[in-house]
């Protein structure tokens, strides 16, 4: 659950023309809006809806697997387990399906390591430190704001339009955060929450930076490489924080969960998502992922007995609504 989900389509378009050659071709497929031929029979169809609800539990049920696991094993210990494996996964599958790994020129690397800076390694640090701090549920919800400040980060450095469908979003957006907050303002705990904004911002950031840098390659091979950024990163940083990797106290559901946070939540995941984005349009995609959040919440209140308040369910509704609204096109 680290790359970006709605702008790791860096290269979708490049795909797209290696399996295209020509216009006016018998058997070819329309496209989506990222480049990908939709695959129109019935069971294509079907396979997408089906690979869309596993993506959305994957991801989903990977918020309260990380609860686990940081219940007794330090943050940087559990990110360099499950950004390994994660990086692991993805290389295999490129491996197997033929891909290229080549990395197309120095230009071509520092952008990919920008990108897996704000995207990847944001996120799987920022996420892990929130949920210390904060509810893994108002964590998760928060997390997923990233729509809304894509849109505004749109705006201010690419140009883009400004729909009155962002307007709402914003405004919905705003709301639910204020309703959110408001109350652990009062109390003085609100660093968790402030984290959790980060990572939607960092990877709002990362959403326009890949839109801006232009990124060209293999999708999923750009995917593991940003991984692998991060893995190196946060490496370097283990021993000067934690001194070495502490997993020997941890007991078997914690493990568990770290496995299932690397295979499932970071290379299953990804897998499953681009084999989505080849199948369906973008933007029901992007919806479809939506979903994680919800089961992210739901799955938390029933593994760990975190019941949101009545508050917690408001805001929820409405940070939700506004992540739809930024996604829809408007006028």
């Amino acid at each position: 659950m680290i790359v970006n989900k709605f702008a790791v389509h860096a290269g979708i378009a490049s795909e797209a023309r290696r399996a295209t050659t020509g216009k006016g071709r018998p058997g070819r497929a329309p496209h989506t809006g990222s480049g990908l031929p939709i695959l129109k029979t019935e069971a294509a169809d079907t396979t997408a809806k089906l690979m869309l609800v596993a993506l959305g539990f994957a991801w989903g049920l990977t918020w309260p697997a990380m609860r686990i696991s940081l219940d007794e094993i330090p943050p940087l210990s559990m990110r360099v387990v499950t950004l390994g494996l994660g990086a692991g996964v993805l290389f295999l599958v490129g491996w197997f399906q033929g891909r290229s790994f080549a990395l197309g020129g120095l230009k071509h690397a520092l952008h990919l390591s920008v990108a897996g800076i704000l995207n990847v390694l944001s996120f799987s640090l920022l996420s892990v430190i929130a949920m210390m701090f904060a509810a893994t549920g108002r964590v998760a919800v928060l997390a997923y704001t990233m729509p809304i400040w894509a849109a505004l980060f749109a705006w201010l450095f690419l140009g883009e339009r400004f729909t009155r469908a962002r307007v709402m979003a914003l405004v919905l957006c705003a709301t639910g955060m204020g309703v959110l907050i408001w109350p652990l303002a009062r109390q003085n705990s609100l660093i968790g929450l402030l984290i959790a904004i980060s990572i939607a911002v960092s990877w709002a950031a990362g959403t326009v930076y890949v839109k801006w840098a232009r990124l060209t390659g293999d999708s999923v091979v750009n995917a593991a490489w940003q991984v692998f950024v991060a893995l190196v990163i946060v490496t370097l940083l283990l021993p000067v924080f934690e001194g070495s990797l502490h997993l020997t106290q941890a007991h078997a559901l914690a493990i568990f969960g770290l496995i299932w946070s690397g295979l499932v939540g970071s290379g299953l995941a990804y897998f499953l998502w681009f084999a989505v984005v080849r199948r369906v349009p973008a933007m029901t995609a992007s919806l479809g992922v939506l979903s994680a959040p919800v089961i992210g919440v739901i799955s938390t209140a029933l593994l760990l007995g975190e019941i949101p308040t009545v508050v917690d369910v408001i805001a929820y509704g409405m940070i939700f609504a506004a992540s739809i609204c930024v996604l829809l096109p408007g006028r």
